[in-house]
């Protein structure tokens, strides 16, 4: 198989969460353990930082990331989903996975695969587990794909575990409370390894704590510890907690002295991040006249953030391209939403997407009025030609949607 076929194959003849939604999910470990098994469980050989949360994963594993480049280590990062390209998702030092090296993976594996029938995301942890392993990388920075306890990453010791916060997301499969939530993702903490919590609430201070001590963990509350960060690219308002998450997990590192990291690779880390580990999709700015950003804010607690960034804008009329995935809870993230805006209604062009009518008709009970378009790029392509300069446009709703314009 050449590279195209071996992605196709990864995609299309196996469960994929990305794609399917709830047919996807696994719920325990065993195909995970047996994988790694298969290929002489190369997380054993990994020395890791596990990062999970309801939002902020992906910023916060691209700054640790950044900050061990900074200071000279070989760095692993995996996390998930990509926007452009599978192979976004494994990196050393910035550096996607060579395309030889997956389509050997696969080749080599497929009958194992097949024979145990795995999931897409237990072959990709497989995948960069094993990547990292015989590229002898330093360090690792491994993000949880969903949840915690039962993603196929924690598997891992951690020199460290990150919660960045707690939110309702995937409560089909993580629960319809915030404890109950957080008893998953709490599931990354191990015997004797420190855990930092970027944010929390009583309800979730309570079970971390709770865990922590069942693991004679040793826990820090970076919200309450850490008052000034350094300056980044990384623009939305919700970094400043990701900075501070960052930072407060870096001085745990500096307390363990596994690995020398200065003030100034700090300082570099967080200011370098884009050029250092190729982050996209936050809060970013892809046109001038009129101001266009797109961000993959994607459910009530990461978008509560991003519409009051919106709102501190200068502009004239505000024009929202949307696009959402049908398992998506549309009664808590649609009142959210500004009545005072054009919308411009379309669906991510995946299997999960929702029908662009269905998204527009429910907008329309909570007062979002706007036309639906047959694409991502022919929403953004009308809301350029209908805005003015001093407008500005919003692109968003879910990573699918940023993944198109991008």
């Amino acid at each position: 198989m050449n590279y195209s076929e071996t992605i196709n194959w990864l995609f299309q003849q196996l469960p994929m969460y990305q794609t399917q939604g709830a047919s996807a999910y696994k719920k325990d470990l065993t195909n995970t353990i047996l994988l790694a098994n298969h290929l002489d469980n190369p997380e054993k050989h990994l020395t890791c930082i596990h990062v999970a949360g309801t939002n902020g994963k992906g910023s916060t594993s691209h700054l640790l990331a950044s900050v061990f480049q900074e200071a000279g280590y070989k760095v692993g990062l995996y996390t998930s989903p990509h926007l452009k390209d599978f192979r976004e998702r494994i990196k050393i030092n910035g550096n996607e996975i060579s395309k030889r090296f997956i389509v050997d993976f696969v080749v080599e594996n497929k009958h194992f695969f097949e024979a145990n029938q795995l999931s897409f995301f237990e072959m990709t942890v497989g995948l960069a587990f094993d990547y990292f392993r015989k590229e002898k990388t330093d360090i690792n920075i491994i993000e949880v794909g969903m949840g915690g306890r039962l993603d196929s990453t924690n598997i891992i010791i951690p020199e460290v575990s990150v919660i960045t916060n707690i939110g309702f997301d995937h409560t089909q499969f993580l629960g319809d409370t915030l404890e109950k939530i957080a008893f998953e993702k709490a599931g990354i903490i191990k015997q004797n390894s420190p855990v930092v919590i970027g944010e929390y609430t009583a309800e979730t201070r309570k079970v971390f704590e709770e865990k922590a001590k069942s693991t004679h963990s040793s826990i820090y509350f970076a919200s309450d510890l850490i008052d000034a960060t350094y300056p980044s690219p990384l623009l939305g308002d919700y970094q400043v907690y990701n900075k501070r998450t960052v930072l407060q997990t870096l001085r745990v590192v500096q307390e363990q002295n596994r690995f020398k990291i200065s003030e100034e690779h700090i300082k570099k880390g967080f200011q370098n991040v884009i050029t250092n580990t190729g982050l996209q999709g936050r809060w970013q700015q892809i046109n001038e006249n009129p101001k266009a950003i797109c961000d993959t804010a994607h459910n009530s607690h990461g978008l509560k953030i991003v519409l009051h960034q919106i709102q501190k804008e200068k502009f004239d009329q505000l024009h929202l391209v949307l696009g959402v995935v049908n398992d998506k809870d549309l009664d808590e993230i649609l009142p959210l939403f500004p009545k005072n805006a054009h919308y411009y209604f379309c669906k991510p062009e995946i299997p999960r997407g929702l029908n662009a009518e269905t998204l527009k008709e429910k907008a329309a009970q909570f007062g979002l009025l706007g036309k639906v378009y047959n694409s991502v790029s022919e929403a953004y392509k009308n809301a350029l030609k209908n805005a003015s300069a001093q407008d500005f446009i919003y692109v968003g709703g879910s990573t699918f949607v940023v993944a198109e314009i991008l």
